[in-house]
């Protein structure tokens, strides 16, 4: 069974249990195929219950890529579409992206998980100029699949200070619908970007979207409901997490976390690693639970492992992230031991 774990309910993933799947490991390929170091060390969590993960390799070669224009990849998001979208490329897909200008959405997909991964020919997908927009960069894209209509809902944000979405049937060809959250919303914030959208843990008529908002040079993690995925957003003028001591004082990329009872919200800080905080299935606590990734000293993380984004292949997690210091970041896995 292989399933994106922001678009499963709390129950199922709650039930799943921890048996390990047979999932093939990726080799190197000219094209920028995964490399297997699955002996390389675990980086351990502090959070009790939590899972830890050890490093498995770099899922693109950045040199090798046709679209690169800025030579650093940001923000993985990674979805199984086999069975789900119109005549898929693979049966999965990621979508990434350059942050400098002028960024671009783009696509790779494979087959596995854990790779090859290949890049879609005709990137970027979605560019800077594109429908009624023309800015300056387009980047941090995050899908979600809706079964209701079949379709993949991507948001992406350009400039910083504008998420917006757009919609597509094949996951390739895009139909832009609009912004959907903007500094215009949030007196005092001067970014609301890097956005991901999560069914809502119980109801099944809403969807969140947790997003970075920079509040006087700080940047923090909002929240954001709506009814409809392309309309209707509304968001709360309080951040849901706020940076705490040993977090580097700033906060961005977060992920909504089903597992454990759900309630909780893994992102990443200025000090270079992946955290927990729980957060309650009704977004009214903010407890700092501790560090759920530490990244490791050498390549590529550098220091810096940021922007996670969790598969679920028959019961073990995957994650995806952002891997080094900004402006030579690269796509990184590591997967639940």
């Amino acid at each position: 069974m292989t399933d994106d774990v922001s678009h499963l309910p709390t129950s199922a993933l709650s039930r799943r249990g921890l048996l390990r799947g047979a999932a093939a490991l990726g080799t190197a390929t000219a094209t920028g195929g995964l490399v297997s170091l699955a002996g390389a060390p675990a980086a351990q969590a502090a959070v009790p219950g939590f899972p830890t993960f050890s490093y498995f390799g770099e899922v693109l070669d950045k040199d090798q890529l046709r679209y690169n224009p800025t030579k650093e990849l940001i923000f993985p998001s990674v979805r199984h579409v086999a069975g789900r979208i119109a005549n898929p490329l693979g049966r999965w897909y990621m979508y990434y992206a350059p942050h400098n200008k002028p960024g671009g959405i783009c696509l790779a997909y494979a087959d596995t998980i854990t790779g090859p991964w290949r890049e879609y020919a005709h990137n970027p997908i979605i560019p800077p100029t594109w429908a009624s927009f023309d800015v300056s960069h387009v980047s941090s894209p995050d899908a979600f699949y809706n079964p209701a209509d079949r379709k993949i809902y991507l948001y992406f944000h350009g400039e910083n200070h504008t998420t917006r979405v757009a919609s597509s049937s094949d996951g390739r060809t895009f139909q832009y619908h609009n912004r959907v959250v903007g500094t215009y919303m949030l007196p005092g914030v001067s970014e609301t970007s890097y956005a991901r959208v999560f069914p809502h843990p119980t109801r099944s008529d809403l969807y969140i979207m947790l997003f970075m908002g920079n509040h006087g040079g700080t940047r923090k993690i909002y929240i954001g409901w709506s009814h409809s995925l392309t309309s209707g957003w509304q968001v709360k003028q309080d951040p849901l997490i706020s940076p705490r001591a040993g977090e580097g004082g700033q906060l961005s990329g977060a992920h909504y976390w089903s597992r454990n009872g759900g309630g909780h919200v893994v992102y990443h800080s200025g000090a270079g690693n992946i955290h927990v905080a729980r957060v309650g299935t009704s977004f009214d606590r903010e407890d700092h639970l501790g560090v759920l990734y530490d990244s490791r000293t050498n390549a590529p993380d550098n220091g810096r492992a940021a922007a996670p984004s969790f598969v679920d292949v028959d019961g073990r997690l995957h994650m995806f992230y952002e891997a080094g210091q900004r402006d030579t970041t690269t796509i990184a896995l590591a997967r639940e031991n």
